[in-house]
């Protein structure tokens, strides 16, 4: 498997997570995200399934939707995408805390 086609797998997968977290349908997430509602529904399937592949622009209108930075959908494991969400949402003392664990505990 090339890497284009791995991160077009990870991005479909993590696409349709976030979306199903989120409660939107996928009509709603591409009206949300600027596609026009006749196409919005087709469209995000195609993405989720992998048939199409979103151009940069429209995957930050996604993050921005589902409110989820634009590397979540491109973290090469779920473990690194767990703690990408997870940063993305904490505020600026757990994200202290949590580079300051990181850091006690790194290996050099």
């Amino acid at each position: 498997m090339n890497d284009s086609t791995m991160h077009n797998r990870t991005f479909s997968k993590r696409l349709k997570e976030a979306r199903l977290a989120k409660g939107l349908s996928q009509k709603q997430l591409g009206i949300l995200a600027g596609i026009d509602e006749f196409v919005a529904s087709p469209r995000i399937n195609r993405y989720e399934k992998g048939v199409h592949q979103a151009n940069i622009e429209i995957v930050q209108q996604l993050a921005n939707v589902l409110e989820l930075p634009l590397a979540y959908f491109y973290a090469d494991d779920d473990d690194l995408a767990s703690m990408i969400r997870n940063w993305y949402s904490a505020d600026a003392v757990r994200r202290k805390g949590a580079l300051n664990l990181l850091l006690s505990t790194s290996i050099e």
